[in-house]
């Protein structure tokens, strides 16, 4: 069966590449998704652009455990020399847009659920859910999603892991900053330049380190990405706006880090765009990170953001893949990569349903 499901997972993925589906565009995507399920006779729900399944031996009295996995994909960029919407196949690869990120690990995740669904007994009940949005942190995507899910007690989340064991994964918050000063003729004289103010403030963000560390995520990592002023040579501007990326670990919250920035960034203000976007972890004693390690997987943290973020339960990000390829051109996952990440998926779950 094993191997009958991972045939079918790798043509589902040769699909997904050929069909378009943008964040917030996943619509033709999210079908392919439903004629699996209807090929193999399981019941699913749509819900917008999300499907998910509940395991046929579904029982409240026990933890559930989701298994999640995202169908939309970034826009490709202008590097590849490939069609990225072409599945081709060359030297054991699969090369096409969303292969890698996430489409490998979702077409896995999916073929794992449907090894299971008709298992009775299980420790743990079993919900899929193949999710949009995820690459644009979209309100209609796992997020939105939730409320409409049974309570999730553990979730695996399919993002290209080499098939190890990313236990905790950093947070992120998006701040918008402007520093303020007085506008005036290039020509004359400006002792309150925002430009120049900016210097100023560039080298205390460059200089902040956060106190508190993770073993498994490290530091807190504030990076300013953007900065943008004036729209003429010969005027000096009224403000500098900066963009603030902030990676956060798992010793602080996106409020705590929200309200030192608050308090003591030396800027005129400085503006979140979102809180809820935090880190997550899972304990490395959880049975499931336990049976991983058993399997001969390593335990890390992960510096990348995923929909491990929305959910306030523990979680692993686990798939087949790596990371390093995700939004680059031409990007590729092994067709090996899949068939190893089924098998090590239904392994894993082995040791804990």
């Amino acid at each position: 069966m094993i191997s009958k499901l991972t045939t079918k997972a790798i043509a589902l993925l040769k699909d997904l590449i050929v069909t378009p589906s943008f964040s917030s565009e996943e619509e033709h995507t999210a079908q392919l998704l439903e004629n699996w399920f209807q090929s193999f006779d399981i019941p699913y729900t749509r819900t917008q652009n999300n499907v998910w399944s509940v395991h046929k031996a579904y029982d409240p009295s026990k933890p559930t455990l989701l298994l999640n996995s995202h169908h939309d994909t970034v826009k490709p960029n202008n590097g590849y020399t490939k069609d990225p919407f072409s599945p081709i196949v060359e030297d054991g690869k699969l090369y096409g847009l969303g292969s890698n990120d996430a489409g490998g690990c979702l077409v896995s995740l999916l073929a794992t659920y449907t090894y299971f669904y008709q298992q009775q007994n299980l420790a743990y009940n079993l919900v899929f859910a193949g999710t949009a949005e995820e690459e644009s942190s979209g309100p209609n995507g796992l997020n939105g999603l939730l409320k409409e899910l049974p309570n999730i007690d553990v979730a695996i989340v399919g993002e290209p892991t080499l098939m190890q064991l990313a236990i905790a994964e950093k947070g992120l918050v998006v701040f918008d900053a402007e520093i303020t000063g007085t506008p005036s003729h290039a020509a004359h004289i400006n002792d309150d330049n925002a430009i120049y103010n900016a210097i100023e403030v560039l080298e205390w963000f460059q200089k902040l380190a956060f106190e508190k560390t993770s073993e498994t995520l490290g530091d807190v990592k504030l990076t300013v990405t953007q900065i943008n002023a004036g729209k003429q040579h010969n005027a000096v501007p009224a403000n500098v706006s900066l963009v603030v990326d902030v990676r956060v670990n798992d010793q602080y919250t996106n409020e705590e880090i929200n309200a030192y920035l608050q308090k003591h960034a030396p800027c005129t203000s400085i503006t979140p765009r979102s809180l809820h976007l935090n880190s997550s972890s899972i304990p490395k004693e959880h049975p499931l990170v336990q049976a991983g390690i058993s399997l001969g997987r390593k335990t890390y943290g992960s510096p990348t953001l995923s929909d491990q973020s929305v959910l306030s339960c523990p979680s692993l990000k686990l798939g087949p893949g790596d990371s390093k390829r995700s939004h680059t051109a031409d990007e590729f996952i092994y067709l090996q990569e899949i068939e190893e990440g089924i098998e090590l998926y239904i392994q894993l779950l082995e040791k804990v349903l």
